[in-house]
C-alpha cells in the first residue's frame, strides 16, 4: 500500500521555523518527483516546491524563495522529503500536503494539471499567529 505520511507541522512565531518530512513508502519513490503543496482555509491547493527524482534540480513558488528549502533522501524502502521553512510568516499558515508523481511536478503544478499528480499526503496544519 503506498503511503505518503507527513509530520512535522505545528504553531511557530513569525520568523520562526519549521521542519516538515514526508515519509513515502509502498513503491520505489526514488525515481519519483517530489513535493510540497498548501492550501490555506476557502483558498484552493497551491505549489510550494518540488525536487527531482535525483535530488539535482529544485524548485520553489516565488513566495517561499529564499525562506523554504526543499530536499529529499532516496532509499530501497522508504524515501523521505523535507522542507525546511524559515522566516516563517502568517500568509504561510495552511494545510501542508507532500506530493509524489512520476512526471516532473512543477511541470504539472505550472500546467494546473494538479490533478496528475500521483499520490497525496494526508496533510499537515503549520500556523503562524499574526
Amino acid at each position: 500500500q503506498v503511503q505518503l505520511v507527513e509530520s512535522g507541522g505545528g504553531l511557530v512565531q513569525a520568523g520562526g521555523s519549521l521542519r516538515l518530512s514526508c515519509a513515502a513508502s509502498g513503491r520505489t519513490f526514488s525515481r519519483a518527483h517530489m513535493g510540497w503543496f498548501r492550501q490555506a482555509p476557502g483558498q484552493e491547493r497551491t505549489f510550494v516546491a518540488a525536487i527531482s527524482w535525483s535530488g539535482g534540480r529544485t524548485y520553489y513558488a516565488d513566495s517561499v524563495k529564499g525562506r523554504f528549502t526543499i530536499s529529499r533522501t532516496n532509499a530501497n524502502v522508504k524515501n523521505t522529503v523535507y522542507l525546511q521553512m524559515n522566516s516563517l510568516k502568517p500568509e504561510d499558515t495552511a494545510v501542508y500536503y507532500c506530493a509524489a508523481a512520476d512526471q516532473d511536478l512543477f511541470s504539472l503544478a505550472t500546467m494546473k494539471k494538479t490533478y496528475e499528480v500521483d499520490y497525496w499526503g494526508q496533510g499537515t496544519q503549520v500556523t503562524v499567529p499574526s
